[in-house]
C-alpha cells in the first residue's frame, strides 16, 4: 500500500513538471471583397401622392326658377356648352317681351320730341317762344333718349336671363350625380351645386415632398454631385395602388412656393395623360421622380455594411498590409440591394462582403481567390 501511494505522488509530480501545450495556431480568416469604383447612377425619389381633377366646375343656377328637365345622364361625359338643365323659361320670356315693348314705345316717341325741339329752336330765334319753353323741350328730348338707353339695357338683361334658363356645361369632362330632380325649385348662385363636372384627361397628381429632401437635392445640384438628366428631368413615372406600373409617363409641372407648416412639406404637381379613365380623383398613388444623375456614385452591397453599438454604419476594409480596418460611412439611400455611399470610401478600397463574422478589426485576413 505504501509503494502504491508513492507511485501516485511521483506520477502527479511528473505531470505537473511538463510544460503547457499551446493551442493549435489558426491562420488569417478568409474573406471575399469588392473593390470600390465610381459609376454613373440616376437618382430617383419614390413619393406618395393623390390624384386630382385637371379642371373642376360646380354647376349652379344663375337665375331663380323651376327645373323643367334634367338633360344629362349621371356619370357620363359632357361637352362644353351642352345643356344640362332646363329652367322654366316662361317668366323670362315675358320679361324680355315687356322690355322690348317698352323700348319700342320709347323709340316711337323720340321723333316727335326731336321735331318739337327743332321748331322751338327756330321760334326762339324769332322771339316766338320763351327760353323756358325751349329748355323744357330740350330736357324732354334728353329724357326720351335716356329712356331708350334704359330699355335697351333692360332688353339685354332680360335676354341674358332667358339664356340662363338653359344651364350649360362650362367645361368638358365627366359629370357626377345630380342633387336635384325635375320639378325642383332653384335659386340663383345657391350654396348647393346641382352637379359637378371634372376633367380627368389629363389628370393632376399632387405629391408632398419634405423640405429636408428638397434642400438635400438643391445642395447636390449646387456642389456638382448631381447633374440634371439630359433625357428629361421632368419625366415622372406612376405606380398604382395595386403595385402595377401606370403605362404612361407624366411630367412635373411645378413645385409649390410655400411650405405646409403642419407637415414641413412642399407640394409637387404632376400631370399625367388619362385617355382610358384609369385614374380617378382621390386615388392614392406612388410617383417615381427623377432627381438627377450622380456621375461619381459609390455603391456597395448592403451585406457589407454593419452597425456599431451606437447604430452608425461602418464597413471593414482590407488595407495594403492585409489587415481588417474599420471605416465609418455616411449613407445616402438604398438602391436595390446596394447602399449609395455619401462619404467614407474612395475608389480602390477593398470592402469585405463575405466572412465578416470571422473577422476582427486589426486582425490579418486572407482574401479568397
Amino acid at each position: 500500500m505504501r509503494h502504491f501511494r508513492l507511485s501516485v505522488v511521483l506520477l502527479v509530480l511528473a505531470s505537473c513538471s511538463r510544460p503547457p501545450q499551446a493551442p493549435p495556431s489558426m491562420g488569417p480568416a478568409e474573406v471575399t471583397t469588392v473593390t470600390v469604383g465610381l459609376q454613373s447612377v440616376l437618382l430617383t425619389a419614390d413619393l406618395p401622392g393623390r390624384t386630382a381633377p385637371f379642371l373642376i366646375a360646380e354647376i349652379r343656377p344663375q337665375v331663380n326658377g323651376l327645373i323643367q328637365k334634367r338633360l344629362f345622364t349621371e356619370g357620363s361625359d359632357v361637352k362644353t356648352g351642352e345643356v344640362l338643365y332646363q329652367i322654366d323659361p316662361a317668366p323670362f320670356q315675358a320679361a324680355l317681351d315687356n322690355a322690348k315693348a317698352a323700348l319700342t314705345r320709347s323709340e316711337a316717341n323720340l321723333p316727335a320730341i326731336r321735331v318739337r325741339v327743332e321748331r322751338f329752336k327756330q321760334a326762339l330765334a324769332d322771339k316766338a317762344v320763351s327760353q323756358q319753353d325751349f329748355d323744357d323741350a330740350a330736357a324732354a328730348l334728353r329724357q326720351a333718349e335716356a329712356d331708350i338707353q334704359y330699355w335697351k339695357a333692360t332688353v339685354e338683361t332680360a335676354r341674358i336671363n332667358l339664356g340662363y334658363a338653359k344651364i350649360t356645361a362650362p367645361i368638358s369632362g365627366r359629370i357626377g350625380k345630380s342633387s336635384v330632380t325635375d320639378g325642383a325649385i332653384v335659386t340663383a348662385y345657391q350654396p348647393m351645386a346641382l352637379a359637378t363636372i371634372q376633367q380627368l384627361d389629363p389628370i393632376y397628381v399632387d405629391v408632398p415632398q419634405s423640405t429636408a429632401d428638397l434642400l438635400r437635392l438643391q445642395r447636390g445640384l449646387a456642389d456638382g454631385r448631381l447633374a440634371r438628366d439630359g433625357n428629361g428631368p421632368n419625366v415622372v413615372q406612376l405606380i398604382l395602388e395595386d403595385g402595377t406600373k401606370y403605362p404612361l409617363d407624366g411630367t412635373l409641372q411645378f413645385r409649390d412656393v410655400s411650405v405646409d407648416p403642419s407637415t414641413a412639406t412642399v407640394t409637387l404637381r404632376m400631370v399625367f395623360p388619362n385617355p382610358n379613365g384609369v385614374l380617378l380623383p382621390g386615388m392614392f398613388v406612388r410617383t417615381v421622380v427623377k432627381e438627377g444623375v450622380n456621375e461619381k456614385a459609390i455603391l456597395i452591397p448592403q451585406q457589407a455594411v454593419v452597425r456599431d453599438p451606437k447604430g452608425n454604419p461602418m464597413v471593414l476594409l482590407v488595407n495594403a498590409a492585409g489587415i481588417a480596418e474599420p471605416r465609418m460611412l455616411a449613407l445616402d439611400r438604398a438602391m436595390g440591394d446596394k447602399w449609395l455611399v455619401s462619404s467614407g470610401l474612395a475608389p480602390g478600397d477593398r470592402v469585405i462582403v463575405e466572412g465578416l463574422i470571422k473577422v476582427r478589426p486589426g486582425a490579418p485576413v486572407k482574401m479568397a481567390q
